[in-house]
């Protein structure tokens, strides 16, 4: 083989190969998306087609009990099911997401995905959800953004749950489990309460290290009383 071809061949290879790099791009950083954001939807859908006709996610209503009522216990969540919407106002009035039992990476490709044996919503602990930075809808792409005093209310269809965080992002390593616990280590909480944490990956496109938001249940109310507070424009 000649030169001169052995020249084109090379250059047709590095064309089909950077075409295929741009291909792949694209499907990480559009249809990725593209499928997430259906997903969620879907999700979204799902659980209020199934709170207007009163049928009540497992676990729900945690938290609204009459004052010196001890609270009942819920019912486990089901994996990979959808059971609460997730609003965070800093990341703009549109923004909601539905949040799903378990951190699997299925899960995490339809929403947010609550940590198993971590409290739940309203409840006494540490209810903590992790979600993607980037890729599979981008939901904590803003992430960075959170200060304390933020809103992060979520609604399980029966109440609206209102927590407010306590510092700004708190960058760890994977392997930092201590920021679920139920009073978890760093976050300034010095005793048992009702917690909220929020995880997901630092750098934006790497992961290898972690973001994490505390926050502290601020006030709940029944749903039949309207949006609360921080959600009204």
């Amino acid at each position: 083989m000649s030169v001169r071809a052995l020249v084109r061949t090379f250059s047709e290879l590095c064309i089909t190969v950077g075409a295929l790099i741009v291909l792949f791009v694209v499907y990480v950083l559009f249809w990725t998306g593209v499928k997430a954001d259906h997903a969620m939807d879907s999700q979204i859908d799902a659980l209020q087609g199934q709170w207007a006709r009163g049928e009540i996610s497992a676990g729900a209503g945690a938290g609204d009990e009459p004052a010196g009522t001890p609270p009942a216990e819920p019912a486990p969540y089901q994996d990979g099911k959808p059971f609460a919407v997730m609003y965070i106002p800093r990341f703009g009035f549109t923004w909601n997401k539905p949040v799903l039992q378990g951190t699997g990476t299925d899960v995490l490709k339809k929403g947010l995905g609550h940590y198993a044996n971590t409290a739940q919503l309203g409840q006494k602990g540490n209810f903590s959800v992790a979600g993607h930075r980037r890729t599979y809808g981008d939901p904590f792409k803003d992430f960075p953004k959170l200060r304390p005093g933020d809103p992060v209310v979520l609604t399980d269809g029966t109440t609206w749950f209102t927590y407010r965080v306590d510092r700004r992002p708190y960058r760890t390593l994977p392997g930092d489990i201590g920021v679920i616990d139920p009073v978890p280590r760093k976050s300034g909480f010095d005793g048992p309460g009702r917690y909220l944490t929020l995880t997901t990956c630092e750098p934006e496109w790497g992961h290898s290290h972690r973001l994490i938001v505390w926050a502290h249940l601020d006030a709940t109310q029944p749903v039949e009383a309207g949006k609360p507070e921080a959600l009204r424009r």
